[in-house]
């Protein structure tokens, strides 16, 4: 039996309702559409997925959009990632404030279902310019494996993957990311998806 709670009930039968909260690295990425695909086939008709995810966002507009993205639509789990964000800093969102604000999402997804599944994610590395702006980006991604093993939550921690890439073939990296911070389709599928796949399902 699966470790997750989301697909040990899928594999009972039951239906489940997930959500996707997170920053353009989800909104506009095909891993979301990837990953309903690939639970349609192997549970058809047990899932919804909504991607509630909103491009330029941090997770100070995550807490203050909670409950009409997420907690109104009743999950049975949660994907967040909002550190790329977190770490942009016209933001001025602080490491600290980030670990804060993400506790809070935390809380709040807990009291309003003590059974929801909640999985954190890393993200890919920005770089060239997107880095510029986002100089501790690393710090904010620590945030998440620290959050995740404080709650016992589920981590999917995309950004090792995709910085041995970067170090070990910045050509392929450049081809998956091409604009320095948005994964392309193939890229969304064959990185992030991936590892969502091998580290969830």
């Amino acid at each position: 039996m699966s470790l997750s709670a989301t697909i040990s009930n899928l594999e009972n039968g039951k239906h489940q309702n997930i959500v996707v909260y997170g920053t353009s690295l989800s909104e506009g990425c095909a891993w979301v559409s990837g990953l309903k695909e690939i639970l349609d086939r192997r549970f058809p008709g047990q899932v919804k997925l909504t991607n509630s995810a909103k491009a330029t966002q941090w997770s100070g507009w995550g807490l203050e959009n909670l409950e009409e993205r997420v907690i109104a639509l009743a999950p049975d789990a949660v994907f967040l990632e909002f550190a790329i964000n977190d770490s942009y800093l016209p933001y001025q969102t602080s490491v600290t404030k980030c670990g804060e604000n993400l506790n809070a999402l935390i809380d709040r997804v807990y009291a309003a279902n003590k059974n929801c599944e909640i999985l954190l994610m890393t993200m890919n590395p920005p770089v060239r310019e997107h880095l510029e702006i986002r100089p501790q980006i690393e710090q904010y991604y620590q945030v998440y494996r620290d959050t995740a093993r404080k709650h016992g939550l589920l981590l999917i921690d995309h950004y090792p993957v995709w910085r041995r890439m970067l170090d070990e073939n910045p050509a392929e990296f450049d081809r998956l990311i091409p604009d320095g911070i948005h994964p392309s389709n193939e890229g969304s599928i064959k990185i992030t998806l991936a590892e969502i796949v091998k580290t969830w399902l």
